[in-house]
């Protein structure tokens, strides 16, 4: 199975969100093509409400523990609940482009 569609599918099974978006951002990275090691992972649940920060990312990292043990290198995770999600007028954080590995002007 592909990791977007493995972390795809544990995450709407768990948490059925109502908004979910798993964006597989390897190409920004300095990998080999179809690398599938860099994900930006948005998700939007009521399972969140009343949880801190990092009880969320405690438990999707949990979710995705099988991919994070196999190919996944780096997940950046956005986690709201509904109300959190419509006060950011439905937007995700955008991702900043990699300055590592040999792309970094030394």
């Amino acid at each position: 199975m592909q990791v977007k569609a493995f972390l795809e599918t544990t995450i709407e099974t768990a948490l059925n969100p109502s908004y979910l978006e798993v964006v597989d951002e390897s190409f920004m990275h300095n990998v080999p093509e179809g690398a599938q090691s860099h994900f930006k992972v948005t998700v939007v649940s009521d399972a969140f409400d009343g949880k801190r920060l990092i009880a969320r990312h405690r438990e999707i990292n949990g979710l995705a523990a099988e991919a994070l043990q196999g190919p996944v290198h780096a997940l950046a995770l956005h986690t709201y609940t509904p109300a959190e999600w419509e006060a950011r007028g439905g937007q995700s954080q955008v991702s900043p482009n990699c300055l590592g590995g040999s792309k970094l002007d030394k």
